[in-house]
């Protein structure tokens, strides 16, 4: 298959997840409005991101096997088309009334549960479609669909009011036909689909990701800051929206949501246009150290206006960080094991986000609140630098965070196995195969 070829299906495929992932996204948001305006429970709301968190983390491994086994074209198709059912069911419960939070969270679940199988499959897909010296590229222009998620409450705020709920949810089962379709459009060839080499020994399957990667110890540890860095990450997700409302309107609050994900757009359109530092783990360690700079604005002060900078800032490094680490995985790793070991490293780097989850609650309202209160233990210290009251235990939350940040930079500056971790042998070709197969 010839370069441009390649290129061209995948841009084909790359279209339609983009507009299916712009549809999910707007649904995830309109379905998480109803749930907290229908009950008034911030707990009840939370767990709606645990029910898209944890199937991910658990069935990782699996969903690692099934991508190295199985042709990747079929099972993004069945995950598409499973999700669009379960946006069809959702449709009807709307349109009889009989819609309950219960659903809304088995619908979470198993949509969760279908995307969990199929961002493995597709990113494992990529480096057998493409030639290695665009990955770099193709990946920062996959990171355009999380732009997207994250800038989606402000359109789909709109789209509520407008065509409401079952409006929504029609316009994304719509997204996925689309999907579906130009998967279907997309003449995939036959060694990109299926991969070669890949055991048949079901006993092989979980662990073979996991032992892979222990014989590569810089791509562990390299798994290992991202485990931290998820954790840290996850923490400032959950908090971002109450912060800015600890100072702001509702109205404010999605207009500084919209310049986020502006910014997490403008770093994959960069990163697609970049490529990348030759060095893929410099431009990790570069993401590192500025995403804990900006995470430190952050605290500095209560103003729409610093955040409207540091929030599309810290964004922008999320392309480059995750551009960087999945082109040295795809570059490094033996594609016979390369869903397992993508599986095994989805796993393990998000496994402590749903403890973040927990600890934000009793880490803001019993610790970080009562220090930077008036007359708090912190007032006349760190308030002096982040001001005190409301809210100012969540900017305290921030600025140790980023701190954090910094220190797991500089942590992993000094593991010489991750520094070095370029220089171990490419497993991908410096071009696809040339002979064309049968396409399916």
């Amino acid at each position: 298959m010839s370069a441009p070829a390649g290129l061209r299906r995948f841009a084909v495929v790359w279209a339609g997840q983009l507009v299916s992932v712009i549809g999910s996204a707007l649904t995830a948001f309109v379905l998480g409005v109803w749930v907290y305006l229908g009950t008034g429970s911030v707990t009840t709301f939370v767990l709606i991101q645990f029910c898209a968190v944890v199937p991910g983390i658990l069935l990782a491994p699996y969903a690692g096997v099934v991508a190295d086994r199985y042709d990747r074209k079929r099972i993004m198709l069945l995950a598409d088309s499973g999700a669009g059912v379960v946006t069809a069911l959702l449709l009807v419960a709307v349109s009889t009334g009989s819609l309950a939070v219960w659903q809304v969270y088995v619908a979470t679940a198993l949509t969760a549960t279908l995307n969990s199988f199929h961002i493995i499959a597709y990113t494992a897909l990529v480096p057998a479609l493409v030639p290695k010296e665009h990955l770099g590229r193709i990946n920062g222009l996959m990171q355009i669909t999380q732009g997207v998620q994250i800038a989606a409450p402000l359109v789909a705020g709109a789209l509520l009011g407008l065509v409401g709920l079952r409006g929504v949810l029609l316009i994304d089962f719509v997204s996925m036909v689309v999907a579906v379709g130009a998967l279907l459009l997309a003449r995939l060839p036959d060694d990109a689909v299926r991969p070669a080499g890949a055991s048949k020994d079901e006993r092989e399957g979980i662990g073979a990701g996991l032992r892979w990667l222990r014989g590569a110890p810089g791509l562990f540890a390299l798994c290992a800051v991202f485990g931290v860095w998820n954790f840290l990450f996850a923490i400032a997700g959950g908090l971002v929206q109450p912060l800015i409302l600890s100072f702001s309107s509702p109205a404010t609050l999605g207009v500084l949501m919209a310049a986020g994900g502006s910014g997490l757009f403008a770093g994959g359109l960069v990163m697609g246009v970049w490529g990348g530092p030759k060095r893929r783990v410099h431009g990790i360690y570069l993401g590192l150290a500025l995403g804990g700079v900006f995470l430190v604005l952050h605290s500095l002060a209560p103003s729409p206006w610093l955040i409207g900078i540091a929030a599309p800032a810290f964004l922008c490094t999320l392309p480059l960080i995750n551009t960087c680490c999945v082109t040295l995985l795809q570059t490094k790793v033996d594609p016979a094991v390369l869903g397992r070991v993508l599986a095994v490293v989805r796993m393990l780097s998000t496994a402590a986000m749903p403890v973040a989850f927990l600890l934000i609650g009793p880490l803001t309202d019993g610790v970080a609140e009562p220090l930077m209160a008036a007359g708090g233990p912190l007032a006349g210290s760190v308030g002096a630098l982040i001001g005190v009251g409301e809210g100012r235990g969540i900017a305290l939350i921030f600025l140790v965070v980023g701190v954090l940040m910094l220190v797991l930079a500089a942590c992993a500056w000094s593991r010489p196995r991750l520094r070095t971790v370029d220089d171990l042998p490419d497993a991908v070709p410096d071009e696809t195969p040339s002979p064309e197969r049968t396409l399916g």
